[in-house]
Order: structure tokens, then C-alpha cells, then sequence
């Protein structure tokens, strides 16, 4: 990879395990409604689509408006208070960053709430461009988000890399012309990423630095 400018990285999963905030925001949302309380163990393959596709299979389509309003007010304090970073992602950035890599963030979470963890968990800075799905027409595994990055930051495809936990962060890479590698730290098992054939298939995040 030494022909490498460009390293996008997913959130969720990937760089920050947020997991349990979205668990207690999701259980906030079925307790408040009257519907069935949910394991993290569900919660946690339904994330990475979205806040409105994490909720849209558990709540009927009359009560997804204020389930949605609900979960993010929620959300915004339950962030706060259970998101951290995997470890190593700090030391892996500032790394990236002396080593003059140009770093980038590919979301299918709402802008708002990246921005949060972001600045909550104090990585922003490390960031030439954050990008979400919901200021596209189309998400992962569509392309968009992933040729809009590169061609702000004027990077050609073969000079990017993408980091992502999902099959769909695998497809999203393929669909762009853009090498993908996963971590098995998020929402899909290993034989499942394998199954897709990654470029590179990592057990953390902070093994990147070793391969870079």
C-alpha cells in the first residue's frame, strides 16, 4: 500500500464502540412506547444503517416519527455517557497523521451524532473531511459517500483505502474502486466479512498501523 494518501474510516465498530449508548437509547424507545425490551445482542446487529433502519423492524411504521424523535434526544446524552474509543485508535491516528496520510470519516450515522462522538472523544482534529449518509440521497453500500470524499480531497481510487466492521462498508468499497479492509470489533462475524472478500480483514483497528 505504499501508493496510499487516503485512509476513510467508518465509526461505528470500527474506531468507536458505541454500542452500549445505542442500546440504552433503542431500550429508551421500547420502554417509552410499550414494546418489547431488546438484547444487545440484537441491537447490535440491527446498527449500521442508520437511526431510522436500526428502529423501522421493531416499531410500526405509525409510531416511527416519535420513536425517531425519542431515540435522539436520548441518544445525545446516552453518547456521552457509554461511547469510548477502541483501543489504540488515538495512538493510530496520530500516527497516520505524522506519517501525512490524509484521514477521512464515512458514516452512515447521522452528521449530528458523529459530530458528538467526534468531539466527545476528542479525535475530530485528526479529520480532513467527515462525511454522513444523511447529507446524500444514498448510504452504504452504496458508492456515493466514498467517491464524494475522494474527489473532495483529490485523491484518485487506487490511492485510498477504506476502513470499515460491515459487509455493507466491503460492497460500499468494491461499488467505489476503493481497497476495503474490516475489523471483526463490530456488528458482522468474521466467516460473515470473509464471505466478502476484504483486501485485508484485521482483528482491530490498531493492527493497521503495523501493516501502514
Amino acid at each position: 500500500m505504499t501508493h496510499t494518501k487516503l485512509i476513510i474510516f467508518d465509526l461505528d465498530g470500527t474506531l468507536v464502540d458505541a454500542y452500549e449508548a445505542i442500546t440504552v437509547s433503542f431500550n429508551h424507545v421500547m420502554r417509552t412506547l410499550g414494546y418489547p425490551l431488546r438484547s444487545c445482542a440484537v441491537i447490535r446487529r440491527a446498527v449500521g444503517w442508520g437511526d431510522k433502519k436500526l428502529l423501522e423492524p421493531f416499531i410500526c411504521a405509525q409510531d416511527l416519527p416519535r420513536a425517531l424523535r425519542i431515540y435522539r434526544h436520548s441518544h445525545k446524552t446516552d453518547l456521552l455517557k457509554k461511547s469510548r474509543l477502541f483501543p489504540g485508535v488515538r495512538a493510530l491516528l496520530a500516527f497516520l497523521r505524522r506519517k501525512g496520510y490524509l484521514l477521512a470519516i464515512a458514516s452512515n450515522r447521522p452528521t449530528r451524532f458523529s459530530l458528538i462522538l467526534l468531539r466527545h472523544l476528542k479525535i475530530r482534529a485528526y479529520f480532513d473531511y467527515v462525511l454522513c449518509a444523511d447529507t446524500l440521497t444514498r448510504g452504504k453500500p452504496y458508492p456515493d459517500i466514498l467517491k464524494k470524499i475522494i474527489k473532495k480531497l483529490k485523491v484518485a481510487p487506487a490511492e485510498a483505502l477504506y476502513v470499515g466492521d460491515m459487509t455493507i462498508d466491503i460492497q460500499a468499497g468494491v461499488n467505489a474502486g476503493i481497497k476495503t479492509a474490516v475489523v471483526i470489533t463490530g456488528s458482522h462475524t468474521s466467516s460473515e466479512l470473509t464471505r466478502q472478500h476484504p483486501f485485508l480483514l484485521l482483528r482491530s483497528v490498531s493492527s493497521l498501523k503495523k501493516i501502514l
